[in-house]
């Protein structure tokens, strides 16, 4: 998961500064494609918590996109469909994944709503990304960041998180037409379109490991799935246009809820941006 902080007002707290990302684009030379490193500028604040710990925020610009994806894209589910314009606000977005150091500092923080485990994860690591969490577990990580600093804190809704994971592009990926194991953490013995294969790390990587999009978020294609804030539904028929996630009213406790961008142990095409 990785939570999202709605602006404008940014209080205090939350005071913006600039700060440079290492990013890259893939780029076709001749037969083979090529990680072309570069660097991007963002407005970023950094939000403590404590035992040495924070948790970093990227600005996210408001704007309009075409949320889904083309019916010609290699690996499309029916799900993605279909295309449709939505117009968004300006928000603040976790740059990586939730780490475990992270999670064991507000696991510890009086509870809201329900007890965190501390330590919930299977691949170990301060810096590994926190998997194994469910849901309402994440929803009670943002309710705790909320309480403490007095911002609102919620996770994204899906079209925040597909405007946020494309950064401008309308590409399959943020980085291009196709994915490289340079680029991201996901089973690169499965190859998508004509990408080269790489190698298919079979566990989590630290968050930050790879270069960001454009707008300096990490980790959106593969590591970890991420949750949404929306409920499942089968397609956009019917979606909002606005940004907002698209809840069901009447849903029951147990209504299925959207995991976003693929993981260690998936395809190519399940880390897509759509």
């Amino acid at each position: 998961s990785r939570p999202a902080a709605q602006t404008p007002p940014v209080p205090p707290p939350l005071a913006l500064s600039p700060l440079t990302v290492p990013s890259a684009r893939l780029r076709r030379q001749g037969a083979q494609w090529q990680v072309e490193p570069q660097e991007v500028r963002v407005q970023a604040c950094e939000v403590p918590l404590g035992d040495g710990k924070s948790l970093r925020l990227i600005q996210i610009p408001e704007g309009e996109f075409t949320m889904g994806s083309p019916a010609t894209e290699l690996g499309r589910s029916n799900d993605e469909g279909p295309q449709h314009k939505v117009r968004l606000g300006g928000f603040l977005l976790g740059q990586t994944p939730v780490t475990q150091a992270q999670w064991a500092v507000v696991a510890r923080w009086p509870r809201v709503e329900r007890d965190l485990k501390p330590d919930p994860s299977h691949f170990k690591g301060g810096l590994r990304p926190v998997e194994n969490v469910s849901w309402r577990q994440a929803i009670e990580f943002c309710r705790r960041l909320s309480q403490r600093t007095g911002s609102a804190f919620t996770l994204p809704s899906e079209a925040q998180w597909e405007f946020a994971c494309r950064a401008g592009t309308t590409t399959p990926f943020a980085f291009g037409a196709t994915l490289t194991a340079e680029l991201a953490n996901y089973d690169a013995n499965i190859t998508y379109g004509d990408g080269p294969k790489g190698e298919y790390r079979k566990q989590t990587t630290p968050v930050g490991l790879f270069p960001a999009n454009a707008w300096g978020l990490q980790d959106m294609h593969g590591n970890v799935w991420e949750w949404c804030l929306d409920h499942w539904h089968d397609s956009y028929e019917g979606a909002p246009s606005d940004g907002s996630a698209w809840l069901k009213p009447s849903a029951r406790d147990g209504e299925l809820r959207l995991l976003r961008g693929g993981s260690w142990y998936y395809n190519p095409w399940d880390c897509r941006s759509a």
